[in-house]
């Protein structure tokens, strides 16, 4: 017999259909291990563990662990800016040549890139890393949809948040060793860039991460823990999947609501890793800070999986409760921050050398550190609500892929634009401020929509477009 759970991938109850969804028998042994849903979302987290994962510890210590952050800054343009524009139809191609095949292309941006971020040893490839930043864009536009697409469809509704937190744990691991390895081959100097093998390493663990799709199972196959198994994907046309971004648009206009809260939750990394961990610290103590940082991601994502699947608990409940929560860390944590922005500015900044700045030995790291521990916590909670906030929505593939990647989208328009301003010198006050009124605003706009829209359960109606 199947497995049996209370709370079902779809609702079972009377929505006006008369049918309820088919129940099928999970295979057992092996067989059932591996492709169980768990296992399954646990390798799609060692894909981004890899890939993302190791982009995002570089990033984390700013600049790319570069001696010319503006560089970093203006790659981080391009690669936000295609990441923008091939997110809002990465949905239809993911649609289209199926989930596995869009993860797989879209994690070998992060090789090239990796193996462009060396600017160190070749001074004059600014171009090319400029360039590299945006091929990974479109790549990434790619990976990030056909990852929120099956990590949203593969849990049931009881299970989401648990199974978001699975991937994001495992994701951000590929954040700390990242960090651990950049500290550790660089731990004996103070120097502003870091040592050539740091790029080998996280260039081979690339590699290997652009493999790991093709040993997953195919959606199609998957049957959830309740033995219900995913929306057949169609298959359909270009045409059909284009026009099914406005037709997404259309019968669920409510992910309007959310776009805000999307534009929000890239933008404060350009501050936190550029303008304090990489204005105030050396080389070492970034790579300390940013494998901190990543860990906390980890305590993060685990604290809202508690909340926003709690037992015996109504889902809006949840949903509102862990608003509530998200709320009040952007408060604590800016208005601690603020703290520390308002002693320097870009022009204090300049007159340090390099490795003059601060240390992990030196009087004052301790507050900072923490702080920038709690920004981790922070990202976290806020990127586990958002998608949970959407898995709410549907539980269908399809419909998914297309609200993630409006997700990615503007995700990414907004790093394009922070990126930016960073580039051509925009005062650190000013990020600042704009990071802390971007992230409450995007709390204050998502309210509704989870008044509004988010139910107990998700009926039948909802999970087709």
């Amino acid at each position: 017999m199947a497995e049996q759970i209370t709370e079902k991938g779809y609702d079972s109850s009377d929505d006006g259909s008369g049918t309820s969804p088919e129940i099928f028998e999970r295979p057992t042994g092996l067989k059932g291990l591996y492709s169980h849903p768990t296992t399954q979302v646990a390798m799609l987290g060692f894909v981004c563990f890899m890939c993302p994962g190791l982009f995002n510890a570089l990033s984390g210590i700013g600049g790319g662990g570069q001696v010319d952050l503006t560089t970093g800054a203006n790659a981080n343009v391009a690669l936000y800016s295609t990441f923008s524009v091939m997110a809002f139809f990465a949905g239809s191609v993911n649609n289209k040549i199926g989930a596995r095949l869009t993860l797989q292309l879209g994690s070998l941006g992060y090789a090239l890139y990796t193996a462009s971020d060396a600017l160190n040893i070749h001074p004059g490839a600014k171009a090319f890393v400029i360039a590299a930043g945006a091929i990974l864009g479109i790549c990434a536009g790619l990976l990030w949809t056909a990852q929120g697409s099956l990590m949203l469809a593969y849990p049931t509704e009881g299970e989401k948040a648990r199974y978001i937190a699975i991937f994001w744990a495992i994701f951000n691991l590929g954040g700390v060793l990242g960090s651990a390895i950049a500290f550790g081959t660089n731990i004996h100097t103070t120097a502003s860039h870091f040592q050539n093998g740091t790029y080998i390493g996280f260039l081979v663990l690339s590699l290997i991460g652009t493999l790991i799709p093709m040993f997953m199972v195919d959606p199609k196959n998957m049957i959830r823990t309740d033995g219900t198994k995913l929306p057949i994907v169609r298959n359909p046309s270009w045409k059909v999947e284009i026009l099914g971004l406005y037709v997404a648009l259309k019968t669920d206009p409510m992910i309007i609501l959310l776009f805000p809260m999307f534009l929000a939750s890239n933008w404060f990394y350009t501050w936190q890793f550029n303008e304090f961990n990489g204005a105030l610290f050396n080389i070492r103590t970034r790579a300390l800070n940013s494998m901190l940082y990543w860990s906390s991601q980890i305590v993060g994502s685990l604290i809202m999986a508690v909340v926003l699947d709690m037992k015996n608990v109504r889902r809006r409940i949840r949903a509102f409760t862990g608003w509530g929560i998200v709320f009040s860390m952007v408060f604590i944590v800016h208005g601690w921050g603020y703290t520390y922005q308002k002693e320097y500015t870009r022009a204090s900044i300049d007159l340090i050398a390099p490795e003059d700045k601060m240390d992990f030995s030196d009087k004052g790291f301790v507050g900072r550190v923490w702080l920038y521990i709690f920004f981790g916590v922070l990202d976290a909670m806020w990127q586990t609500s958002v998608y949970w906030m959407m898995g709410a929505m549907s539980n269908d593939p399809s419909k998914l892929a297309h609200f993630t990647g409006f997700y990615k989208s503007i995700q990414s328009a907004g790093a394009a634009g922070s990126w930016r301003a960073d580039a051509i010198l925009t005062p650190y006050m000013n990020m600042f401020a704009s990071t802390w009124a971007l992230s409450a605003a995007g709390l204050l706009f998502a309210l509704p929509m989870i008044y509004l829209r988010v139910k107990d359960h998700t009926v039948l109606e909802d999970e087709t477009l």
